[in-house]
């Protein structure tokens, strides 16, 4: 069987902002020590398993991507821990179904600056963290224990659709 020819879709990428962001989630940033909790605070859903939080580290892999997850049952947060180092995310709003995975239209392309950090919403669909400088980043990721294992729910564009997405830098 003939491998399927693949088509590479450009996105161009914008600069995160907590407006552009908001359909898929939160930004987090610094705030004063002793501030109580309000809604400008990560609003987390971690009460379907164990939390875990951990520093993963990852290889560079470019701004190139055809898979993309989302996990049903935890809001996943996300931030690059390398100074100096942008990265990047893409996202589409939820749909709670592998067979409604996003269209083109629906992809959103951010860079995020280093201090900047994501809490994804439940079933927001994400590629990424996306980056092309360094050898590999660290970035922090609070999710459940199992949620590689139990909640992660994928579309292969490149085997599904013949497509292959590459993030333009903004």
């Amino acid at each position: 069987m003939a491998a399927q020819e693949q088509t590479v879709v450009e996105l161009q990428a914008q600069l995160i902002s907590p407006e552009a962001f908001e359909p898929f989630g939160q930004l987090i940033g610094p705030t004063h020590d002793g501030k109580e909790f309000d809604q400008e605070d990560a609003q987390l859903v971690l009460d379907k398993g164990t939390p875990r939080f951990y520093i993963m580290r990852l290889p560079k892999r470019g701004l190139c991507f055809s898979r993309i997850t989302y996990h049903a049952s935890v809001t996943q947060c996300l931030g690059g821990l390398n100074p100096g180092q942008p990265w990047y995310m893409v996202v589409a709003a939820p749909s709670g179904s592998v067979a409604a995975y996003p269209q083109q239209q629906q992809l959103v392309a951010f860079k995020v600056p280093h201090g900047v950090f994501l809490k994804m919403k439940e079933g927001t669909w994400h590629a990424g963290p996306l980056f092309d400088g360094a050898e590999q980043m660290d970035f922090y990721n609070l999710e459940l224990s199992d949620t590689n294992v139990v909640d992660h729910n994928t579309h292969d564009y490149a085997s599904a659709n013949g497509v292959t997405y590459r993030v333009l830098e903004c």
